[in-house]
């Protein structure tokens, strides 16, 4: 192995080892966002607890794209990608060793905090590229590597179970594996010497529909990961239809990323996510209206896909204007956004309505005010003959 890495040349930007780890670690983390809201009980654990886990997860989500950028800077992609799946490993640990109410929040908190450096080690280290249709390339493999490992995760429902230590036993051998990639092969991170951070003035001056997009993004995914898996509970029948319902909806995500990095560089950012926000509110009257389990497998597909398509559109249209050393920033930035989102997003989901499909209406809602916003940004730049600008 050392002279496997000694032959190949240290200065290139790999794809191997950010996107082999990512998908350890989405298998793991798809099967894991559904598995604590449901195996609160075998761990006597009151229910009530599933909006808060949820939400202090993404509040160290939150926490940690505040201060990502430097701990990268100093020891680099590879060792900061292994540091931080380690670090996810003992909040599992920790949850095990002590299941009580208390420890489950400070350890999903401590867990964000990690989960925000994998996000941003990963995001950087593709986006690191020469052009932007290579980045949306890249962007599309990372998208598709993350969801395609998501919904296999939650397809472990049904077999693995969610009760007891085995299911938690199955996560923390698929995040063994994740550590495997960087660990193993150490040539092929970018170099972190030229990194540079944002100023203010120049947070300012980034796309609003980006930050916004990021931000909804956020509010959409928080409740589907943390609030769903325990809605559709109560549709279905039997836990592997939760399984089946939960993997589409992220199967919707990885399928529809080769058509955005299709259309990214084609057509307007705005518009693009406009039309994806709209089909998805058209999804969320599917999932409300539907009488058989085949239509709503399908709405929650279009639910999966509008929703997980808004995050590498954003992404991408922050960083069309920004240089090569400020990469890592501006992704930073972008999941300060998402995170805020994902903070706020199962709190207000549950207090949306009384409703029992209150995160339903909340998502729909979510969906059909952004779509408005983006449109009516895209019609700006029609108007004005603008093409894609910081800001616009």
């Amino acid at each position: 192995m050392i002279v496997i890495d000694n032959i190949i040349e240290t200065h290139k930007n790999s794809t191997f080892v950010p996107v082999a780890g990512l998908s350890f670690f989405a298998i793991a983390s798809g099967f894991l966002m559904s598995l604590i809201p449901l195996s609160l009980s075998s761990f006597g654990i009151d229910s009530s607890m599933v909006p808060w886990l949820a939400s202090i997860f993404y509040l160290g989500l939150l926490i940690g794209a505040t201060c990502i950028e430097s701990i990268v800077a100093k020891i680099g992609h590879r060792v900061a990608f292994i540091v931080f799946l380690s670090v996810l490993i003992s909040t599992i640990l920790v949850m095990l060793a002590i299941p009580n109410a208390v420890t489950w929040l400070v350890s999903r908190f401590v867990a964000g905090f990690a989960v925000a450096g994998i996000f941003v080690v990963v995001e950087s280290w593709l986006l690191m590229a020469d052009s932007a249709k290579q980045r949306a390339k890249r962007l599309g493999l990372y998208m598709t590597s993350l969801y395609g490992g998501s919904a296999l995760g939650q397809l472990g429902i049904g077999p693995v179970g969610v009760n007891g230590f085995f299911p938690y036993l199955c996560v923390l051998g698929l995040l063994m594996l994740a550590i495997l990639p960087p660990l193993l092969v150490k040539s092929g991170q970018p170099k972190n010497e030229h990194n540079q951070k944002l100023k203010l003035s120049e947070i300012k001056k980034l796309s609003r529909p980006a930050i916004l997009g990021c931000l909804v993004s956020g509010l959409l995914l928080g409740p589907i990961y943390g609030l769903l898996p325990v809605y559709i509970t109560s549709q279905v029948d039997n836990p592997e239809q939760t399984g089946v319902l939960m993997a589409t909806i992220i199967l919707g995500g990885m399928l529809v990323q080769p058509l955005v990095s299709f259309l990214s560089p084609k057509v307007s950012k705005s518009l693009l996510m406009a039309l994806f926000c709209l089909f998805g509110a058209l999804a969320v009257f599917g999932i409300l209206e539907s009488r058989s389990f085949m239509v709503m497998a399908v709405s929650y597909m279009l639910l999966g896909a509008c929703s997980f398509a808004l995050y590498p559109i954003a992404i991408t249209l922050a960083c069309d204007a920004i240089s090569m050393e400020k990469i890592v920033s501006a992704t930073e930035v972008m999941l300060l956004s998402y995170s805020v989102g994902s903070v706020l997003g199962p709190l207000c989901a549950t207090s949306f309505s009384d409703s029992p499909d209150s995160v339903i209406f909340y998502l729909g809602g979510c969906l059909t005010t952004t779509c408005l916003y983006m449109f009516i940004k895209s019609i700006e730049k029609i108007h004005t003959g603008q093409t894609p600008i910081p800001g616009a």
